[in-house]
């Protein structure tokens, strides 16, 4: 759990460093219009990479500061969501998808493997 977390924070922090100081190069990248207002994806990247120091403070004790790996499993649950939301309105092209892979798609099962942990080490009554 603490390497999930650990790690799972340098990605944010890098990530949200790198969107911050670039905005526009992802959208360069994949071959994206850039946005209109960066300031609105750099905002984005400030989000993710405040989750990266909660992430780390919480690889120190998991158990004990699982409602931050549950925040950060909900955002990686809803950001796809809203992608597909979005993309079948015709409103955001396929490309974005790639963003999804780092960013959601691959701690989807360490983050789930954590709260299962958690529920399962105190026998959580949700009646």
């Amino acid at each position: 759990m603490k390497l999930t977390l650990q790690l799972a924070a340098i990605y944010n922090i890098l990530w949200g460093s790198w969107v911050v100081l670039f905005p526009n190069l992802f959208f360069e990248l994949v071959g994206m219009q850039p946005l209109n207002h960066p300031m609105v994806w750099q905002g984005m990247g400030m989000v993710i990479g405040v989750y990266g120091l909660g992430y780390w403070w919480a690889s120190y004790n998991p158990m004990k500061h699982w409602p931050i790996v549950a925040v950060g499993f909900l955002g990686k649950i809803f950001g796809p969501v809203g992608f597909v939301f979005n993309y079948l309105l015709d409103t955001v092209p396929f490309e974005f998808i790639y963003t999804l892979i780092t960013n959601d798609f691959i701690w989807w099962i360490p983050f789930y493997l954590i709260l299962k942990k958690v529920h399962t080490d105190y026998k959580w009554k949700l009646t």
